[in-house]
């Protein structure tokens, strides 16, 4: 049978509310044998945790987005830190990161915020799952200094280009997250992943948000995982088996923490 890893998938969001069960029964018959689950922000650690402590296959990260640093991002990153600290376990720092897409207001702020959440992965030794939209540059200013530590983690929702792969393989211990971005009609991914060694790729839905086609437009789910797969078996030339396989070994390189419970 097919064995899958989702690395990024937020099924603990309001646009589940209707189905959840449905939606995780859907993934383990798909072959989604595991769901780790980043945070967002202060609003929805709860949430994340009442999933994951009711469902055996689900593991809980905490972070704080950069979409949600705000003016009150002092007081909003100590509630995260507080839950961090606590007697619950997490399995890495995320979703945590930069951009600027949408906003450059509080550019600086994300930086500092990103900063410190770096911190708190090494602090506790766990994987960072990042973000990063129209924001290498600052990215990278964050990351330089810890070039050479133990870091590890994901650059998640990878879509850049074969330079941009480049620069962030670098980080030796990092994995380059695959979504349903990769089977879009004008992706450049499958050109770029040429450049991008299979040992270096974990898969993710980030769902609710970019389903792959055919689901293109509508909500995303763990489940359609599969179809990012197929797109990886037909750009590497390996089978579906092979891409299950070689991506769930990378996810336990990254998320060791959860290897036991495997």
């Amino acid at each position: 049978m097919l064995a899958l890893i989702d690395t990024h998938t937020h099924l603990f969001t309001e646009e589940f509310d209707a189905d959840r069960e449905l939606a995780i029964i859907r993934a383990k018959e798909a072959g989604v044998t595991r769901l780790f689950m980043p945070n967002i922000d202060d609003t929805s650690v709860e949430a994340m945790l009442a999933l994951c402590n009711s469902h055996d296959g689900c593991y809980p990260m905490i972070g704080f987005h950069p979409t949600s640093v705000d003016e009150n991002w002092k007081e909003r990153l100590a509630v995260v830190e507080k839950w961090l600290r606590s007697e619950h376990t997490f399995y890495g720092i995320g979703e945590v990161g930069m951009d600027l897409y949408w906003d450059k207001t509080f550019r600086k702020e994300q930086m500092e915020v990103l900063d410190i959440q770096v911190k708190w992965a090494l602090e506790f030794n766990l994987p960072l799952i990042i973000h990063c939209r129209e924001a290498y540059p600052e990215l990278l200013e964050v990351l330089e200094p810890y070039r050479n530590t133990s870091l590890s983690g994901i650059f998640h929702s990878f879509t850049g280009t074969e330079e941009d792969a480049g620069r962030l393989m670098e980080y030796s211990r990092f994995m380059l997250g695959i979504n349903g971005v990769v089977t879009f009609k004008k992706s450049i991914l499958p050109e770029v992943l040429k450049s991008v060694p299979l040992s270096r790729i974990v898969l993710e839905t980030d769902s609710p948000y970019l389903a792959p086609v055919p689901y293109r437009g509508k909500r995303n789910e763990s489940a359609y995982l599969v179809k990012i797969a197929e797109k990886l078996s037909e750009v590497y030339g390996v089978s579906m088996a092979e891409i299950g396989r070689i991506t769930s070994e990378n996810a336990l390189k990254v998320f060791e923490n959860a290897r036991n419970s495997f």
